[in-house]
């Protein structure tokens, strides 16, 4: 199959949509945070609509993951540009991102729905590795657009 030119719409919205959840998960983290304490406490967990929202978007992030990955494999993706040490840093951080997409998924849910500490303290340990993917991620689009003037961000809009 001859990789495509550019993204799909499919795949630039799915895209965006992700961006959107995992910053959603972000900004109101506080309120699952405060929850797995009070689990932890022995006192039950502090229900609200920003804990159940970060659990259904963890899971809705997850199936994300999982649906971008098989447009990929079934559609393709646009070749990165530059020399093939470029290209194959942004296949590994690609790849990185969603593997740390779905382990975050995976140890999250085995916290909240099993109760297991030690995926809770995984899944805290992922976020920092899944901040520093996506602002290395960030940069990377922000030079091809800025610096090399290549075109490569303007495929995802």
């Amino acid at each position: 199959m001859p990789a495509p030119t550019s993204y799909s719409r499919l795949q630039v919205r799915l895209h965006w949509i992700t961006l959107v959840l995992i910053l959603f998960q972000f900004v109101f983290s506080d309120a699952i945070a405060a929850a797995w304490r009070g689990v932890r406490s022995g006192t039950g967990p502090e229900p609200g609509p920003l804990v159940a929202l970060h659990v259904l978007s963890g899971l809705l992030i997850l199936g994300l993951a999982f649906w971008r990955i098989g447009l990929r494999l079934t559609h393709g993706v646009p070749p990165a540009q530059g020399s093939k040490l470029l290209a194959g840093l942004a296949h590994l951080g690609h790849l990185a991102i969603y593997a740390v997409l779905i382990a975050m998924a995976v140890s999250g849910a085995a916290a909240w729905f099993g109760a297991v500490a030690p995926a809770a303290n995984a899944h805290a340990v992922l976020k920092v590795v899944l901040i520093l993917l996506v602002l290395g991620h960030a940069a990377a689009a922000l030079w091809h657009h800025f610096v090399r003037r290549d075109g490569t961000l303007a495929r995802m809009r």
